[in-house]
């Protein structure tokens, strides 16, 4: 279906209620993201769909596949899974950094099976863990070419009997004969490219995928130590990315930097596009992590016309101050998200290109988007209006669901097409068992964030009621680093927080009390932790020792106090050598922490001014008499 009945106006805040008085399904979406690719290879086959670049220093030298030689690769891809065994409610797990292959492979499991990336940071007991809550055991994994440490940790997976299959990814573009692959008892190991390159590429052998059916599982923070894995439809993941792919004409050309892994690189990057046949340029298995490539980035932008892209915060911190050296005339939609979007950030972006920021909101349990701003039509202090036929409210904190007044501050909860069906906790009969773990009721995703809305609907954080840290973008369950300092001997109680960091957003921080006669040092206890911890980005940056924990009037830990102390030492520290600063005072204001900068007369304003505007938290600056 096309024309007006699938591509609404969507230009402004006020289409919203014309868009909605049509049923979403009467919008005639595809079934399934099998269905969203054929529909793109029979409408734009010899247009270009992928172009690779093999690292930022190559990006002259990309891999380059039509939308018919993708649908092709990926029936290949789909077929050798079908031959493997893997059928509609078998997962297929895939652990790499970007790469052509990387893409084509996690088409095909959701086409196949039930695609479950995995980050390669995680430590091997959580990736175990993983592996046996998805059910896979087939794993597409980066080879020794392209991550060697990845590669080291598939084969100890693969030893420890966990898989049956391990198939290898080789680096964009590789010309040279491949490395030999050792062999492992019991476990099929090869190369995917060639395994597949016999497969039947016209069509699909298995089942097709309906829009009920599980597309994927994605890995997510949770509270409670254990990996969490997150379950979408088909269905949520097709209507997430129509309501993105709204943003963009059939000329925009959309650049892609974040893994695989994270939702983002997936809904926004992968799946959008495929609704209107527009070309995405990929950056190396590195992405935004390799600095050669904002020295290249704006010379990219010009080369490929790049027009939008998807980002976290610290990158647009890094690109404002990389000098313009070519075109960007292209770049109309640079979409920000994944963690709180600092005004100094957003100011100095727009500044030096005269670009404005499209920021939104999602989360994992969402699929990935929920709200969107609009270029034309600003709302500072907003993340965005909610996106069409997903609806939003804000309710008390107390857990009664009652609903909060329009401007008042509660917990943010989202419901409609894209809210998940739950986390994957176990397996049985019938297959995967979902369970929301409370935080869906009545079809109402608790989101966890703290918010309120206008009368418009668009939203406005105030903070985060959950405590998961959020460090550029990557979600870090505080309690990986708690149950990793409560293995010390001396160690008695322990809790972590995320400090605000003026490049992440956030990093995480610990305070922990110690036995009697303890003799241990807050070093010793940040080094021990860093070289424990099963993700390496959950390493915190510094343990305080305390006598003893805060806790609230019914003996709770209370976090906010914690995360108070770390923002206010990181503030202190940020603002310490500029002259005319009396002091810095940071406070819980109802369920929101509130810096105040108390400044002499003489001091630079706009230089306290520029430094607290780097960072995600409200502030009030108090000239003294």
């Amino acid at each position: 279906m096309t024309g007006p009945l699938l591509w609404p106006d969507y230009a402004r805040p006020a289409d919203l209620a014309a868009i909605e008085a049509v049923p979403l399904a009467a919008r005639g979406l595809p079934e399934s993201t099998y269905a969203l690719l054929s529909r793109a290879a029979t409408r734009w086959p010899d247009r270009t769909a992928l172009t690779v670049l093999p690292d930022a220093a190559r990006w002259r030298e990309p891999l380059g596949r039509t939308f018919a030689e993708l649908l092709a690769d990926v029936h290949r891809y789909a077929n050798l899974f079908h031959d493997l065994g893997v059928r509609r409610g078998d997962a297929v797990a895939l652990m790499s950094p970007n790469c052509a292959e990387l893409i084509t492979a996690t088409l095909a499991a959701q086409l196949a099976g039930i695609a479950a990336p995995l980050g390669g940071g995680l430590s091997r007991q959580h990736l175990a863990e993983l592996l046996r809550r998805s059910g896979a055991r087939v794993l597409v994994t980066a080879g020794p070419e392209l991550a060697p440490d990845t590669w080291d940790t598939a084969q100890a997976l693969a030893r420890g009997g966990l898989l049956d299959a391990i198939l290898v990814l080789r680096p964009t573009g590789a010309a040279d004969a491949p490395q030999q692959l050792p062999a492992i008892d019991g476990v099929r190991v090869g190369y995917l490219g060639e395994l597949a390159a016999p497969m039947n590429p016209a069509t699909f052998d298995g089942a097709l995928p309906r829009p009920s059916d599980l597309a994927a599982m994605f890995h997510t923070g949770g509270t409670t130590g254990a990996p969490k894995l997150a379950a979408h439809t088909h269905a949520n993941e097709v209507a997430d990315a129509w309501m993105l792919a709204s943003l963009f004409d059939e000329e925009t050309v959309v650049f892609a930097g974040l893994p695989l892994f994270h939702v983002n690189a997936l809904v926004v990057t992968l799946l959008a596009p495929l609704f209107k046949g527009q070309a995405v340029v990929w950056a190396g298995p590195l992405g935004y992590r390799d600095p050669a490539l904002f020295g290249a980035f704006w010379k990219i932008v010009e080369h490929y016309r790049i027009a939008a892209m998807s980002a976290v915060p610290t990158v647009y911190a890094v690109l404002a101050q990389v000098p313009i050296d070519a075109d960007i005339s292209s770049l109309r939609f640079p979409m920000v998200g994944a963690s709180p979007l600092p005004a100094a950030v957003r100011d100095n972006f727009q500044a030096h290109t005269g670009i404005t920021l499209v920021e939104g909101y999602g989360l994992t349990e969402a699929t990935c988007a929920s709200a969107r701003s609009f270029p034309d039509a600003s709302r500072p202090g907003s993340v965005g209006q909610r996106l069409p036929y997903q609806q939003v409210r804000v309710v008390a904190a107390d857990g009664t669901w009652e609903d909060r007044p329009v401007g008042e501050t509660g917990v943010l909860a989202i419901s409609g097409p894209t809210v998940f069906p739950g986390y994957v906790i176990d397996r049985d009969e019938n297959g995967h068992v979902l369970d929301g773990l409370g935080k869906v009721v009545d079809g109402w995703l608790d989101t966890g964030d703290l918010a309120r809305l206008d009368e418009d609907g668009f939203v406005y954080l105030a903070g985060r009621a959950k405590d998961l840290i959020i460090r550029g973008g990557h979600n870090i369950d505080p309690a990986i680093i708690e149950d990793t300092l409560l293995s010390h001997p001396q160690v008695t109680a322990a809790s972590a927080v995320g400090r605000p960091d003026v490049h992440a957003g956030e990093v995480p921080v610990a305070y922990v009390t110690l036995a009697p006669g303890a003799i241990v040092t807050e070093d010793d206890l940040r080094d021990w932790a860093s070289d424990r911890v099963p993700d390496r980005t959950a390493a915190p940056k510094t343990v305080t020792i305390l006598d003893e924990l805060p806790v609230t009037a019914v003996g709770k830990l209370y976090k906010l106090a914690l995360r108070t102390d770390a923002a206010r030492e990181e503030l202190r520290a940020a603002l310490d050598q500029t002259a005319g600063v009396l002091d810095v005072a940071v406070a819980i204001e109802g369920s929101s922490i509130v810096a105040t900068v108390k400044i002499h007369p003489s001091a630079q304003e706009e230089a306290v001014k520029a430094i607290l505007g780097r960072y995600a938290i409200e502030w009030r600056l108090v000239v003294m008499s």
